[in-house]
């Protein structure tokens, strides 16, 4: 890829400072964000993380294709990978990254522990690309009584919808794995190789992992998430950024944003290109790429878009509240789709709404 990955940075987490949110929150310059002499918004680096999924194209494509690195000019561009939302979040919080894609429900954690003070939604990426693939004897939410269902991690976006729709099923779960169903928060890729061996009878999780589950494993799709929300559209990925970061660089949250807008038209133009952009930044950063029948069902599974689908954020609020994971939060102020809209308003586009 174009720019220079830390890997590393989710074991790195581990030996920062990280201590109180109001030293993420407090607007203090960490390394890699100085600015550039001669002043202005110019930095010598923006840090932006995601996941190695497909349910993350858009900023796939944004790297491999270059389009950050074109609108962000002298700015070094590096980036992370995370497994999972809660992990993204740390490094958020830790000032690691300036602005990392990630699902609904780390951000809405982040805006939670931090009183509204650490993020704001500046985008949306992707809608859709989530299902609950159980082993073929499983036929329907009854069997799945007693039974070990994975997530990719305790409290993110997949967690709290299995749990969710679980507990409105009538099955109770614990945050210990205990309960009528089993939940069991593991990497996705350690999920494929427990799927297979049959340590676990299914799991909630995004793509690719929920195709390679179907056409690797054998497994069944109990439930797509798109059967569940209005109009089979839900947010799945968005791009948020750290408040101190977007205050002290707006011109830099532009420029990424400019990449993000380019990435979504370059796979809404070409998905087959898109698809084969992805396949071999997911090669690079796992070590593999992915099987073609794999990569076509996965992105069929999934719209990308710009739009954060806002009503989507507030429900999968509700969500963890009602299964315990959350506190009641007003959620007011989370989104700033102001520079988004300009760059919309800028080629043509419909203005995207926060609610």
């Amino acid at each position: 890829m174009k720019a220079r990955r830390a890997r590393g940075v989710v074991a790195a987490l581990a030996a920062l400072a990280f201590t109180t949110l109001s030293a993420a929150c407090g607007g203090s310059e960490t390394a890699g964000t100085a600015t550039a002499s001669g002043g202005g918004d110019k930095l010598a680096e923006v840090r932006l993380g995601f996941f190695p999924n497909i349910t993350h194209a858009t900023a796939l494509v944004g790297v491999e294709k270059g389009l950050f690195t074109k609108h962000l000019g002298s700015t070094k561009l590096t980036t992370s990978t995370f497994n999972a939302g809660p992990a993204a979040i740390e490094a958020i919080f830790s000032g690691a990254v300036d602005a990392t894609y990630i699902g609904p429900n780390p951000a809405i954690n982040a805006w939670a522990k931090s009183k509204g003070k650490a993020i704001k939604i500046i985008a949306g990426a992707a809608s859709g690309g989530v299902s609950l693939v159980v082993k073929p004897e499983i036929k329907s939410v009854e069997d799945l009584r007693g039974k070990k269902i994975a997530t990719p991690q305790l409290g993110n976006t997949q967690d709290v919808a299995l749990r969710y729709w679980l507990q409105q099923k009538g099955l109770k779960t614990d945050t210990k794995g205990g309960g009528d169903v089993g939940i069991v928060p593991q990497e996705n890729s350690q999920t494929l190789q427990t799927f297979a061996t049959g340590d676990i009878d299914g799991a909630w999780v995004p793509e690719p992992f929920a195709s390679r589950l179907v056409l690797e494993s054998k497994g069944r799709v109990l439930v797509d998430e798109r059967d569940l929300w209005p109009d089979k559209q839900f947010v799945i990925t968005h791009l948020i950024v750290r408040q101190d970061f977007a205050a002290e660089h707006p011109e830099t949250v532009r420029q990424l944003l400019e990449g993000h807008v380019e990435a979504n038209a370059a796979i809404e133009a070409d998905p087959a290109d898109a698809a084969k952009t992805v396949n071999a930044a997911l090669a690079e950063l796992t070590g593999k790429p992915l099987k073609q029948e794999v990569l076509d069902r996965a992105f069929a599974n999934i719209t990308f878009t710009d739009d954060p689908i806002a009503s989507s954020l507030t429900a999968s609020a509700d969500h963890a509240i009602k299964i315990g994971l959350l506190q009641p939060v007003d959620l007011n102020g989370i989104y700033d789709l102001s520079v988004l809209n300009r760059i919309h308003k800028a080629k043509g586009r419909p203005e995207i709404a926060d609610r």
